[in-house]
């Protein structure tokens, strides 16, 4: 299950940080059971809310504007993808604010 994460990641990263992925999949493991909890609904302004609230402010502890920043260039570089991955966009958020140390 980890290697489709890994590979949806590989998407954008060249050489994703293994670790990071795995402790992302552990930690996300309840939203990932449903199909709809395994995919962001970017243009759900709630829930690109609950992302920036939660996720980027508790794990990653940046505050609302670094947060929204980093959400829209997550967005933007997987525009491209109709259903976007949640373990991917979290990774990217991580890379894209230089938290990666925070998911190991």
């Amino acid at each position: 299950m980890m290697s489709n994460y890994l590979e949806n990641v590989k998407k954008y990263v060249d050489s994703p940080v293994e670790d990071a992925v795995d402790s992302l999949v552990g930690h996300l493991r309840i939203a990932l059971d449903s199909r709809d909890g395994a995919n962001v609904a970017a243009t759900d302004p709630a829930e690109l809310k609950a992302i920036r609230d939660g996720y980027c402010n508790t794990n990653l502890d940046l505050d609302a504007d670094e947060a929204d920043a980093a959400i829209a260039k997550v967005c933007e570089i997987m525009k491209g993808d109709y259903a976007k991955c949640r373990v991917a966009f979290y990774y990217l958020l991580a890379q894209e604010t230089d938290r990666m140390h925070r998911l190991c």
